[in-house]
């Protein structure tokens, strides 16, 4: 049967490489909403190729400018900002809602469509980090599955299948280690936007490959896979491997370790969340373990990236704790990006964020936000 998609942020990296999937299974996946941030070059040809029935932009100017280009096509609806993020996420006709926002502005729509009965292809990590006491709930009581979309993530949950009755020891997530593995904080005092977004593996949008370098985007990562398989930060252990072929794995009671290996290539996570529980033809190279032919492992620098510390710390307190981090985190990475801070900066800003922002010990989605923006403000006043 075919299935029908709503795709949050169809020009970054997932966005893009979700409708490779969908040209690659054009009888069984249909796009029919999409939205984008200001990438309206691109927007414009997805729009011409997949024909959807919805979209929204960013701004009001943009969708006037949007309309104008596209007014050759009948029968599109055109949206902007939040509330066109939220008809694109609850979409009549989607049956999945693949959520390749970047960012906290993710979590709105992904209540609304899990209140409209949409499956959740899940790439935007922000919405367990920060709302994920709010979003697993709710998703349980409307029945609705939350598949991810991360690599580490999908092969967890992929690890897991057949495997749910049995106890978990322990979550091994892996990380590439980025492109600074090995560096100490001397060598990393002088690091260049361009030196940072040079990843070794994966091809990702800026912020996400920033994040990589920090080891901030793993730190975010322990906390979506707390919520995600329902464990404690104890048992969630993070192994640098940098071949990046075990995209992570699973510990259960008797000692057996079942993972998860592929090349690294996110249409494989993507194709299996749009199509689970079956699995599909991914036209893509295989792996070839002959050509790999060792893999390794460390444990982390958790001093010189001391980043993923901080991302245990906020998860240990709780609350409005997390909200902080990553806002703290996102604001910081957009200056670094800017070469407004240094590279080192971007994890002391977070844990002066931490120490200084009040904490809300269970906050509703609307303290959520409110954190979100005194986070912002305290930052911009400070830097």
């Amino acid at each position: 049967m075919a299935s029908k998609i709503s795709i949050l942020g169809s020009t970054g990296s997932i966005g893009t490489q979700t409708l490779d999937i969908v040209s690659q299974n054009p009888e069984d996946l249909t796009v029919v909403a999409m939205s984008c941030g200001r990438n309206i070059d691109l927007f414009e040809k997805q729009i011409r190729k997949y024909h959807p029935s919805l979209v929204s932009v960013g701004t009001l100017e943009l969708a006037e400018d949007l309309k104008t280009r596209i007014k050759d096509l009948s029968n599109i609806k055109i949206s902007y900002g939040m509330d066109g993020l939220i008809e694109v996420a609850t979409a009549p006709e989607a049956d999945t809602v693949v959520t390749a926002v970047v960012g906290m502005i993710g979590v709105k729509p992904t209540i609304a469509a899990i209140n409209s009965g949409k499956d959740i292809a899940l790439a935007n990590k922000e919405t367990l980090v920060t709302a994920g006491h709010i979003i697993m709930p709710l998703a349980k009581e409307k029945g609705i599955k939350i598949l991810p979309v991360d690599s580490e993530h999908s092969a967890i949950f992929q690890s897991l299948e057949g495997n749910r009755q049995n106890k978990i020891n322990k979550i091994l997530l892996t990380a590439s280690g980025g492109p600074f593995r090995g560096k100490t904080l001397e060598e990393l005092e002088n690091v260049r936007v361009e030196d940072a977004l040079k990843h070794p593996n994966w091809s990702m949008g800026a912020k996400i490959t920033i994040d990589s370098a920090t080891m901030i985007n793993k730190g975010l990562e322990v906390m979506e896979a707390k919520w995600l398989f329902g464990v404690g930060l104890g048992q969630i252990e993070v192994l640098v491997h940098p071949q990046s072929v075990l995209h992570s794995a699973v510990e259960f009671m008797d000692g057996a370790v079942i993972g998860q290996m592929g090349t690294p290539d996110m249409r494989l996570p993507i194709l299996y969340a749009l199509f689970y529980p079956n699995r599909r033809t991914l036209y893509a190279d295989s792996l070839d373990l002959f050509k790999v032919a060792s893999l390794t492992f460390e444990k982390p620098d958790m001093d010189t990236f001391y980043g993923l510390s901080l991302a245990y710390e906020a998860m240990e307190v709780g609350g409005n704790m997390p909200t902080i981090f990553n806002a703290a985190n996102e604001r910081a990475v957009a200056k670094f990006l800017k070469n407004k801070i240094g590279f080192l900066e971007i994890p002391e800003i977070v844990s002066e964020a931490m120490l200084n922002l009040d904490h809300i010990d269970n906050p509703t989605i609307e303290q959520v936000l409110e954190t979100e923006a005194a986070t912002y403000d305290f930052i911009e006043n400070r830097w």
